[in-house]
């Protein structure tokens, strides 16, 4: 599932009229670029949510030639603002045809992060030891860290507003570190089962409700790999020059 369904104000104008998920990278929008690195990691069924201009995400989907079915969850269509993460993959589960883990990628998200790498690391967590989910992290400058020890997740902090959620107590106050979230996931479809109700929340405060109540959230390390946020116009170009995607 790619995350797809953000108007993005800081890429004005260029949103202006333009989804962000729609904005050019390269000759084809963003959301195709995310959706072809999901699909050459061996996804054969994809599901993105959308809002702001959600026709024109509908369209890109009924158009796509990626060769998998592509199917569009439409916030606008029940909700006056997008649902966030964790309730835009609970409005979307109805979409969700296997019981396999999945991965959750954000559309705005542009990396060499090894999909494959971390679906397997999952899948192998996922039979040791139960895990609900996978996280890919990377040492990396953020105010937004994830707070981690030698388990994976305990906790999450915002440094700018001042505030920090521990889940759980780190396993040891030597292996507790911060790391920055590269907006995709590993998931194990038993997450639905944990969801009681819907509306807009944070996937990030359903990890801590979840690790609270005794989940094993992990981590995949991907520092090294190439990673943008394409949040500003700069962070766009910057990331069109490290991929050689000059706008079209």
């Amino acid at each position: 599932m790619i995350f797809a369904a953000g108007r993005g104000r800081r890429l004005r104008p260029l949103t202006d009229a333009t989804p962000k998920a729609l904005v050019d990278f390269g000759g084809v929008p963003l959301l195709e670029h995310v959706a072809g690195n999901l699909v050459a990691a061996g996804a054969h069924r994809l599901i993105v949510n959308a809002h702001y201009l959600a026709e024109q995400v509908a369209a890109w989907a009924e158009a796509s030639s990626l060769g998998i079915p592509v199917f569009v969850s439409r916030e606008d269509e029940e909700s006056p603002a997008p649902l966030d993460t964790s309730g835009g993959l609970f409005h979307a589960r109805s979409l969700f045809e296997a019981r396999d883990p999945f991965l959750l990628h954000n559309c705005d998200v542009v990396t060499e992060v090894d999909l494959i790498a971390l679906y397997r690391a999952h899948l192998e967590g996922e039979a040791r030891d139960g895990r609900l989910a996978t996280l890919a992290i990377a040492e990396r400058e953020t105010s937004r860290p994830l707070l981690v020890d030698g388990r994976g997740v305990y906790g999450r902090a915002n440094r700018m507003e001042g505030w920090e959620v521990v889940a759980r107590e780190p396993s040891s106050a030597d292996e507790a570190r911060e790391y920055g979230f590269c907006g995709i996931h590993a998931l194990s479809a038993r997450v639905f089962e944990r969801y009681a109700e819907g509306g807009v929340f944070s996937i990030m405060d359903s990890y801590m409700d979840w690790i609270g109540d005794g989940e094993h959230v992990a981590v995949f390390d991907a520092t090294g790999a190439a990673w943008y946020d394409i949040g500003t116009p700069e962070r766009l170009d910057a990331a069109r020059r490290a991929f050689g995607a000059a706008s079209a």
